[in-house]
């Protein structure tokens, strides 16, 4: 009996030191507001000892995560809505997390044009995010259909040249669209083809409505859209398969992994998009020579994009490379031929996109840092031109018809920033080095350069610590054009923690772009000369925001901005008919006209009931006048918008409803009359918009489907009345703002580690 107790007791001290090593872990991850718990939310552990052995975990729909842990390790939580959590753990010990939620509108971390990272209520600029869960909750496929409804933009469509927006009553060539950091190039007619800028492997969108020209140059006048992609070591593992299919003729399908392994990080995403075209009820889709009949009105089309990054990632710096490629077929069919219509002329529009980058950041300490970015963007716009005998259908290639238009970019930007936050006195340097090239037969003497070379800086500082003040300056070389000193002063004041005011004045300029000044422009729907005659434009731009956000009770928050802006360009560029009354048909060019003056208001409230309601909506009003040599000029005309935007959550049954409404009001219309040189407007009628769908995920989140309509009342071209009817980007009086009412589908996988 002894020896049995004996030997028990020796059991148990050989099992007791067993059982301690590998006792487990339970952590429990709760909402602070609430007390609810926090499904899906993301660990991260690493040993203190070997900061390079990392394990991840996702809790499960009771917030809870049981672990292994054999030694203090080192704990960082995520979950989008909530601040991120870091603190250390112990083997055997229980945890219980409380999450705080981020502030409404404030806590979200933004790059575009900051020092370094930082959330949105620090930052000195005014950028509204668009973060992953609202891209995923609109159901966009592209960068139009995103911000089609935000708050002074507005969105139009062109058979040929695709979707365009403005914002703050500019547009085309006045605002700035970057991924990553890099510029868009091929612009067709000022304006990037928002249709080609696909939502896929999109972590968020920075909108910032106002001048940036002293951080990013040319094109930045109304503003800059920059769209972060998703980093490669984000997670240890992901996979997802978007499919999308929509009522019009709508069949996306999207794909890609991720993976990330010591300091080694991948990622691949691809697809393709097809549109199948579309005409609104009541138009022809044959086009006879001679007839009035139009033809298809949305060009078929097909999409093919692939993207392609490497991170490597050590204790102060990191390199990332990247690759993308884009390619789109669009489909022009064409006029049925006199006398048997038996044959017709069909035109194919090729478009590719090639951009290759790098990204490199160093810390030197935890206040200076160096970043640099590199990039080769290669834009090929081919044209063929086909008289198909629609009897035997062969094809025979037309003479003269045949064009491919090449245009691409190297860029080279790189700033050194010294302070963080707590300083007083910050500052920031850098070079910014664009040099662009285009070729084809439709650009004088078939090859011409513009190259833009800059050093700018800028100094924050703050007196009090409420108070941040930051002058910028930009010292630039155009090899076309003088370029003046350009300049900005923002101001930042915290009134309370509820209570920011921000202020900014700034110059403006930008270069004509080598389209509009060596490029002719041909196709069914447009004839557009350059102009080497051409002077770059300047502009002084003032904006004032009062923004207060407050918390009431343990759930519920709300805020209230209201924004005034003035937009005054010198030497504004713009598109005027040669002969004529600026019908569809007429050859165009461009011209300096005296100044252009856009002004207004936008005024925003968003309230959230924490985590089930959230409620947005906004107005503006915003007018536009234009001064031109030769002509009497015009008053200012004004037009408003407003939108709103609900999603609610029921929990009961996990799904979520949205719902995205917007009225775009009466907006004037500018027309140059070239047989009187005069300037008169016309006006687009109002019109509303309204998008609705629901989505669940099943399956621990891996499974999403989701339902919904859009475009509901069924907009398709709004008619133009007064002024001169017709013009570059209309038709007979109307200008085209979508396909019609419609209905989708979207089934996503995502597989997570």
């Amino acid at each position: 009996m002894k020896l049995q107790q004996l030997g028990l007791f020796l059991g148990l001290l050989l099992i007791i030191p067993i059982l301690g090593i590998s006792q487990q872990t339970q952590i429990i991850i709760l909402d602070k507001l609430n007390n609810e718990p926090v499904a899906y939310a993301n660990i991260v552990l690493s040993p203190l000892t070997n900061k390079t052995i990392i394990a991840g975990y996702v809790s499960n729909n009771k917030g809870v995560i049981a672990v292994d842990i054999k030694q203090k390790s080192l704990l960082r939580l995520s979950y989008i809505g909530f601040h991120d959590y870091v603190d250390t753990i112990n083997p055997g010990e229980n945890k219980t997390i409380y999450l705080s939620s981020i502030s409404y509108n404030v806590g979200e971390i933004v790059v575009t044009g900051q020092y370094s990272q930082s959330t949105q209520d620090k930052s000195i600029y005014k950028v509204s995010v668009l973060n992953s869960r609202e891209i995923e909750q609109r159901a966009a496929t592209n960068i139009k259909e995103m911000l089609s409804t935000e708050l002074n933009i507005r969105t139009s469509h062109d058979g040929a040249l695709g979707s365009s927006l403005t914002m703050q009553g500019l547009g085309g060539e006045h605002i700035k669209i970057l991924i990553d950091g890099v510029p868009i190039i091929g612009r067709e007619n000022g304006n990037i083809d928002l249709d080609q800028i696909n939502l896929q492997n999109i972590d968020h969108i920075e909108v910032i409505n106002g001048p940036m020209s002293v951080v990013y140059g040319s094109n930045a006048l109304a503003g800059v859209i920059n769209i972060i992609t998703k980093s490669p070591d984000r997670l240890l593992f992901s996979s997802h398969l978007d499919t999308y299919y929509e009522s019009v003729g709508v069949y996306n399908i999207n794909g890609g992994a991720s993976a990330s392994i010591k300091k080694n990080a991948f990622s691949f995403t691809g697809g393709r998009n097809f549109f199948s075209g579309y005409n609104p009820p009541g138009y022809s889709k044959y086009m006879y020579e001679g007839s009035d009949d139009i033809g298809t009105i949305w060009k078929p089309k097909e999409q093919w994009n692939f993207t392609g990054d490497y991170k490597y990632t050590w204790d102060n710096a990191f390199i990332k490379l990247g690759a993308t490629w884009f390619s789109q077929e669009l489909r022009d069919q064409g006029l049925l031929q006199f006398p048997y219509y038996e044959t017709r002329i069909d035109k194919y529009f090729f478009t590719k996109r090639l951009v290759l980058k790098t990204d490199m950041r160093y810390e030197f300490s935890s206040k200076s840092r160096i970043n640099l970015t590199a990039s080769f963007s290669d834009y090929k716009k081919i044209k063929n031109t086909y008289l198909k005998d629609l009897t035997t259908l062969d094809r025979y290639p037309t003479p003269g018809q045949q064009d491919t238009t090449l245009f691409n970019n190297f860029m080279l930007r790189s700033d050194y920033s010294f302070g963080n936050e707590s300083n007083v006195l910050r500052f920031q340097t850098g070079i910014d080095l664009n040099q662009e090239t285009g070729t084809g037969k439709r650009i004088k003497d078939n090859r011409q350069e513009i190259g833009d070379y800059a050093v700018y800086m800028s100094l924050n500082y703050s007196p009090l610590a409420v108070v941040n003040i930051q002058p910028g300056l930009r010292l630039v070389y155009n090899t076309k054009f003088a370029a003046p000193l350009i300049y900005s002063l923002n101001i930042k004041y915290d009134a309370s923690e509820q209570l920011i005011i921000r202020g900014s004045i700034a110059r403006g300029f930008r270069a004509p772009s080598l389209k509009e000044l060596y490029l002719d422009f041909e196709d069914i729907n447009h004839n557009i000369y350059g102009n080497e005659n051409l002077k770059a434009e300047t502009s002084i731009n003032t904006n004032m925001l009062i923004q207060y956000n407050s918390t009431v009770g343990r759930a519920y928050t709300w805020g209230l901005e209201l924004n005034v802006f003035n937009n005054n360009i010198k030497d504004n560029i713009q598109l005027i008919p040669v002969t004529g009354v600026g019908t569809i048909t007429d050859p165009y060019t461009y011209v300096n006209v005296n100044r252009f003056i856009s002004r207004g208001a936008e005024l925003s409230f968003n309230n959230k009931l924490y985590p089930w309601l959230t409620i947005k909506f906004g107005l503006t009003y915003t007018g536009q006048k234009i001064e031109y040599t030769g002509t009497s000029g015009t008053n200012f005309e004004y037009y408003s918008d407003f939108n709103t935007s609900i999603n609610y959550w029921l929990k009961k049954y996990d799904i979520n409803f949205s719902l995205y409404y917007k009225y775009s009001g009466s907006t004037p219309q500018l027309y140059f009359v070239a047989t009187d040189e005069s300037v008169e407007y016309g006006y687009m009628d109002s019109y509303n918009t309204l998008d609705i769908n629901a989505s669940r995920w099943f399956w621990k989140r891996r499974i999403n489907l989701q339902i919904g309509g859009k475009n509901l009342f069924n907009n398709t071209n709004i008619d133009i009345t007064g002024g001169q009817s017709g013009g570059t980007h209309s038709g007979g009086g109307s200008e085209s703002v979508n396909w019609g009412r419609t209905f989708f589908i979207r089934l996503q996988f995502k597989f997570n580690k």
